[in-house]
């Protein structure tokens, strides 16, 4: 971070935390994609009927990729805020600034969310990342044995027996998701938008707790010196994410035929997505000791789309809602379930192009950008006050 106390520089980001995030965006376009598609009979939000080779997309993406996206990206939003708030400190801001600072960032990401939400996609989770920001900027006062005790509480409450899962679903696309109309759309997602954006800290609450304590060691940005560990979290998380998804991914893939699998082990899907997303975490981690000291410009390009991850996020929405929008191009009747994976592919490889363009230019972004001057401006402002009576 420069002495302004402002947003740390492009150029002197750890590689790990934005690599992470680079590839969680390439599991974030392949899990939102399929709920646009329309078939006879919906698993999980997979048209059946398909050829079988969608029914094994379907099952790879159930197993590796669906729930285990956001809970990767909750731990590195609890570890960004982490971070935010210790660079803060030392420079020698006082916990209230500090605290104010983090519930600007807040405010805009639910404001962004609700347009997101109502011109674009109504599964938006910039507003419900927003409130839970808003609501857990207060664990950062917390010791290390509360934050992972809270942590532990919300995990518990994805094992509880429930009527589905968070991320899979049995239900078809309805009018929030493929509004006949621009007018319909907007009238079927205000009541919505409101239920995801406060019911969603709930789920989220666990990773970004978990990404607090992180963010204090600043694992992902030291991996060599927490190697063990981060080998631990990798091997056991991704393990489990893979075993826990199986009763429901075999069923999606049509391997099964067990009438209702969501009701029993939807939960367990959840839950041992939530460790997968650690998993994921900690393996990027490891793989980034490899590859800091002579990024590649694979390596780059990833880590730019990490840098500029809610630009990224938000691109992948627009594509999404010209691709299946009924009045647009309408495409949700008409691709299978191999070719919106593909689809879903070449957009975040599309995203991965504009990234790196722009991290040759040295922009952050237009979002990273706004969320950033917003973010700061009350600090940045104080600064050039405390420059000039300096001078």
């Amino acid at each position: 971070m420069d002495s302004s106390g402002g947003p740390t520089g492009l150029g002197r980001r750890a590689l790990g935390p934005d690599l992470a995030r680079g590839f969680m965006l390439l599991f974030i376009a392949l899990a939102n994609s399929h709920y646009f598609l329309q078939g006879a009979v919906v698993r999980g939000g997979f048209p059946g009927g398909g050829s079988g080779v969608d029914r094994l997309v379907a099952g790879g993406i159930s197993t590796l990729v669906d729930g285990r996206a956001f809970p990767m990206f909750g731990v590195l939003f609890g570890y960004g805020v982490a971070r935010i708030a210790a660079r803060q400190t030392e420079q020698g801001v006082a916990w209230r600034s500090v605290r104010w600072l983090l519930w600007r960032r807040s405010l805009v990401l639910v404001g962004l969310g609700f347009l997101h939400a109502m011109l674009l996609y109504i599964g938006d989770i910039l507003a419900a990342y927003g409130v839970l920001l808003f609501a857990g900027v207060w664990v950062l006062r917390w010791k290390d044995r509360w934050i992972l005790l809270a942590a532990l509480a919300f995990f518990v409450l994805t094992i509880l027996p429930s009527d589905g899962s968070m991320a899979v679903s049995a239900d078809p696309p309805d009018p929030s998701m493929l509004p006949p109309n621009f007018l319909d759309g907007l009238q079927a997602r205000l009541p919505v938008q409101p239920v995801i954006a406060l019911l969603g800290p709930i789920g989220f609450a666990c990773p970004y707790l978990v990404g607090v304590w992180a963010g204090r060691r600043r694992i992902l940005e030291r991996p060599e010196q927490h190697k063990a560990l981060l080998q631990t979290i990798a091997v056991l998380g991704i393990g489990a994410a893979i075993a826990g998804a199986l009763p429901v991914s075999l069923w999606i893939a049509g391997f099964t035929s067990e009438p209702h699998p969501l009701d029993r082990f939807g939960p367990l899907h959840d839950a041992c997505g939530t460790l997968g997303g650690f998993g994921y975490a900690a393996l990027i981690a490891l793989i980034a000791i490899r590859l800091k000291d002579h990024p590649g410009r694979i390596t780059l390009a990833i880590s730019a789309v990490g840098q500029r991850s809610l630009t990224c996020y938000l691109t992948q929405s627009v594509i999404w809602t010209v691709a299946f929008t009924p009045y647009l191009a309408g495409l949700a009747d008409n691709l299978s379930i191999t070719t919106t994976a593909l689809l879903a592919t070449a957009t975040w490889l599309l995203t991965v192009l504009l990234a790196d363009q722009m991290r040759r230019a040295g922009y952050r972004g237009p979002f990273e950008t706004l969320i950033r001057s917003i973010t700061y401006r009350r600090r940045l402002h104080f600064t050039a006050e405390e420059s000039t009576s300096t001078v």
